[in-house]
């Protein structure tokens, strides 16, 4: 018989939050595959609990070498147990190879829910949760991620990402100059842990606090692009969903007429506000 690999999720922050079950999985694994092998000793002590199995270090750097290895020990009955350091695996952790090989080998995949960093965040921001997509990381590079901003400029579920508290406020600045300044959001540093904080505004305001430097484990969540109909549509809205669409590869011709379809308005009156736009930037000094 095959064995079986089994997804854990692990506290984000209060050891006090890790689900019952997590323990005796802990315990019980002939193999556990941990992102951090100190993280998991001291989750291991936290818990009152000893592991009985094979335990091998699994993280992005060795995710595709390792993941042969513990099909093949799938495929031979084993129990596997997949940790990563917080909340679960393969949710912008290691995890994801693993199981797509399982899957593609018919072994059983299960889990161990646990707690979420992306759940929680959205839980308390305050912001609509009935539809809401992951974004994960944005790109380093600042080209890469406004290009990726780009892409969900109109999108109108909530988003969420989660960035290194070095590059917030990079992150926010951008966010506020391709997804507008005035858009809600909120920012959710060390989610259930001592110093837990949730800081909510306007992404301009959120952008400069950010510029003073914010520490710890960062969740931002973003309102979707409003549901504008065309009376509520200025000439300014328009010409920044055409610049939008043009920064992000459309011809000027194709993104007016795009913009136009989406308001349901003539394809003149967005071409004649993108033409005021252009003649007034010329006659500032």
């Amino acid at each position: 018989m095959t064995g079986i690999l089994v997804l854990a999720g692990t506290p984000i922050g209060d050891i006090s939050d890790a689900p019952p079950r997590l323990a005796a999985e802990l315990a019980g694994a002939d193999v556990v595959a941990a992102e951090d092998t100190r993280r998991l000793r001291r989750l291991t002590q936290a818990l009152g609990v000893q592991t009985t199995g094979r335990v091998v270090s699994y993280f992005e750097g060795n995710e595709a070498a390792r993941t042969p290895e513990l099909v093949e020990a799938l495929a031979g009955g084993a129990r596997v147990l997949l940790v990563t350091d917080a909340g679960m695996p393969s949710v912008s952790d290691p995890g994801y190879r693993l199981v797509a090989a399982a899957v593609e080998k018919d072994i059983k995949v299960t889990a161990v829910p646990g707690p979420s960093a992306v759940l929680t965040a959205l839980a308390l921001s305050g912001l609509p949760v009935d539809r809401f997509c992951f974004e994960g990381f944005l790109p380093r590079k600042a080209g890469e991620r406004l290009s990726r901003l780009r892409e969900v400029a109109e999108e109108r579920r909530t988003l969420v990402y989660f960035e290194a508290p070095h590059r917030l406020d990079d992150t926010l600045a951008a966010m506020a100059e391709v997804l507008g300044a005035q858009r809600r959001a909120a920012v959710c540093r060390e989610l259930t842990k001592t110093y837990e904080e949730i800081k909510r505004g306007p992404l301009g305001e959120l952008a400069a606090w950010a510029a003073e430097g914010v520490r710890g484990e960062i969740t931002v969540v973003v309102e979707g692009a409003p549901d504008k109909g065309a009376e509520d549509l200025d000439a300014a809205e328009l010409v920044r969903r055409v610049q939008v669409r043009e920064e992000a590869g459309e011809r000027r011709k194709e993104a007016i007429a795009a913009v136009a379809a989406e308001a349901g308005i003539p394809k003149r009156d967005v071409f004649d506000a993108v033409v005021a736009a252009k003649n007034a930037a010329r006659t500032t000094p």
